[in-house]
């Protein structure tokens, strides 16, 4: 069997066949929105979700209003970037400077991803605070550029692995955002662990839903009540998967905290609060290398009792 290049390999406890047991019956909600539509069913569908929060962190939506079409154009246009040639690719590399574009090196907990991605924000410039200080007054003009996007769109190819017992598509992970929706197609792959005993679990790929994620802010503003799972994505040897993740981003100045209405003297805060924009720079500049210390995560913001 073909040799892995060392930087991708996962530390034995982290390895795609850890902590998982294949075949089990149980899985991620998948819920329909379109019963919406019925006054008498609203009560139900948005108490689904909430326990969804609870347990998993992640579930599925049909009938989300994406036009089908939409969704296959955009799969067809990202498999034709893909399939070009690497020096056709690198053309719009992505790097610590540039936070939009290609790149084919990214890291997750300090090893490094079998993947492909490509990173796009928002079209037109926009006038942003210069810094992340919000009691900052100056002002710059910036194309593509964080911090000001509220949003963060991106497309992911993960290729045949010739060792997929060794390395993941994705490590292990949190997201740090509010929430997350990703389309992905029918190969699977993507791992939720479970937040009553870590075990891993599939996300079984339904025809035309939505994966549905907790991020950490949404975690800190609800005190812990709804969940942000780690996930993982496991690759094969045969078959490429593509996905197409959307994350929703605080604004920069936005401070992270426990909501006032969820804390109380029985249920104090879990976590101090932080600014996002600072945090985010600090989580992410792992990405292009690897560090000597993993980055920043939330639980160096949790209350030590």
């Amino acid at each position: 069997m073909e040799d892995l290049d060392p930087t991708y390999i996962q530390a034995p406890e982290h390895r795609s066949d850890s902590n998982f047991i294949p075949n089990q019956p149980e899985e991620i909600p998948v819920i329909d929105l379109s019963r919406l539509d019925d006054p008498e069913d609203v009560q139900n569908v948005i108490s689904e979700i909430g326990d969804a929060c609870e347990k998993w962190g992640f579930f599925q939506v049909l009938n989300h209003g994406v036009p089908s079409d939409a969704r296959q154009r955009v799969e067809k246009t990202v498999k034709m970037f893909f399939d070009l040639p690497m020096e056709e690719k690198i053309k719009v590399k992505r790097d610590d400077v540039n936070p939009v574009g290609y790149h084919d090196g990214e890291h997750t907990k300090n090893v490094k991803d079998w993947k492909e991605v490509f990173d796009i924000y928002f079209k037109d410039p926009m006038v942003i605070p210069s810094t992340t200080d919000p009691e900052d007054e100056g002002l710059r003009l910036v194309y593509n550029k964080w911090p000001q996007s509220p949003s963060d769109f991106r497309i992911n190819r993960y290729p045949p692995c010739p060792r997929p017992d060794l390395a993941l598509g994705v490590g292990h992970h949190k997201d740090a955002d509010v929430i997350s929706l990703l389309a992905q197609d029918d190969v699977g792959g993507l791992q939720v662990s479970r937040r009553s005993d870590g075990v891993w679990f599939p996300i079984r790929p339904v025809p035309n839903a939505l994966v549905i994620n907790i991020g950490n802010c949404m975690e800190i503003w609800t005190n812990d009540k709804y969940w942000s799972a780690e996930h993982r994505v496991v690759v094969n040897t045969t078959r490429e998967r593509y996905s197409i993740p959307f994350f929703l981003l605080p604004s920069h100045d936005v401070e992270v905290k426990p909501l006032e209405e969820l804390v109380s003297p029985e249920n104090p805060p879990k976590y101090k609060g932080y600014k996002w924009g600072k945090f985010y720079v600090s989580r992410n500049r792992s990405d292009f290398r690897k560090l000597e210390i993993e980055n920043i995560q939330i639980d160096d913001f949790k209350v030590k009792t």
